[in-house]
């Protein structure tokens, strides 16, 4: 039994080298000291332990002491994607968008704002409308925390504190939305 369970051990390990996979590792990012503003207490929490957790770059908690400032704004909503024969919403769309930018003690703009627009799609029912309401927040609480995640990625992109012309990090913003198809 043990040969078998290491068999299966090896050839997991194996197939992940092979697929491409590889731990996030350690993140340099080119400030040393982060100074995050706005954004809800859940979201800066979640990003403080990603960037100290996963570099040498400490959260602080004073813009005098830091190398570069975090601004964050977050915006959620809500909207009817589908209606019943009857009128009643059948299924709602969620909207989380994030908009953030970062800039060094000196005043130069690092990352201009730049936006993460998440959504999921949510169904609905009167009928258990409590537990909707539950289900609404668990879903936007996932979306933060995939733009958070997304959030520190962006972080890594900036390479110095005094980028040289043409090497400024662009800003991203949401692509519009299609059109709608042709009839």
């Amino acid at each position: 039994m043990t040969r078998r369970s290491f068999l299966t051990l090896a050839c997991s390990v194996l197939m992940l080298s092979a697929c491409g996979f590889q731990l996030r590792g350690q993140q340099d990012y080119a400030f040393k000291r982060l100074f995050i503003a706005g954004g809800s207490p859940a979201a800066a929490a979640r990003l403080t332990r990603i960037v100290q957790g996963g570099s040498d770059t400490v959260v602080v908690t004073s813009v005098a002491n830091a190398d570069a400032t975090l601004q964050i704004t977050e915006g959620r909503g809500i909207n009817t994607l589908t209606l019943n024969s009857l009128g009643a919403v059948e299924e709602y769309g969620l909207n989380l968008s994030m908009t953030y930018s970062l800039t060094a003690k000196d005043g130069t703009l690092l990352i201009p704002s730049s936006v993460i627009a998440l959504n999921r799609a949510m169904t609905y029912s009167d009928q258990f409308s409590q537990a909707k309401a539950a289900e609404s927040d668990i879903l936007f609480a996932d979306m933060e925390n995939d733009a958070i995640d997304q959030l520190s990625r962006r972080l890594s992109v900036v390479r110095s504190m005094h980028p040289a012309p043409g090497q400024e990090v662009p800003a991203i913003v949401p692509r519009a939305p299609l059109p709608p198809p042709p009839l």
